[in-house]
Parts: structure tokens; sequence; C-alpha cells
């Protein structure tokens, strides 16, 4: 799911809600907040973001993948926390 900087509570509620319904499916989500153009100078701000929403999914969740800053994006990696192991 990719979220940008000035999200509205509104949008990041129906998103939550999508990540929560991969989540529960027992699917691994990469969440990204994203900046665009001078937003890059306050990565702060979307580091707390990212904090924000890992922390509304961190009762069905559990994180494979730091929040880490690459280009214009920080990305983190979340599964569920009864996921089952799917055989190829």
């Amino acid at each position: 799911m990719r979220f940008g900087l000035k999200i509205s509570d509104n949008d990041m509620a129906v998103k939550l809600k999508k990540v929560t319904g991969f989540l529960t499916n027992g699917d691994k989500v990469r969440i990204s907040v994203v900046f665009r153009g001078r937003e890059l100078a306050h990565k702060e701000i979307g580091f707390t973001l990212m904090e924000k929403i890992l922390q509304n999914i961190s009762d069905i969740s559990t994180i494979d993948q730091t929040p880490q800053f690459a280009g214009r994006q920080i990305s983190a990696v979340v599964r569920s926390n009864n996921a089952k192991v799917k055989n190829p």
C-alpha cells in the first residue's frame, strides 16, 4: 500500500482497512510512504507517519522488514501474526 505524506485521516482509514484485509488472508504487505518534491527535506515526518501506520496494525501484524529510506520513499514489510506457511 502506498501512503502519501499529506494523507487525510479518512484516506488512511480506508487504506488501513485494505491492509488489515490482506493480513487476515495471510499475505505479506509492503507499506510505502512516498515523498514528492520538497517533502524530501522533512524525512522525520515520513518516519513519524510510518510509525503511526505500524502502530495501528501492530495487534495483527509482525514487522518482517524495518522501515528503510530508499530513493523517494520509506518502505516496510509486515506479515500476519498467525500467517500459515504456504507450501510451494
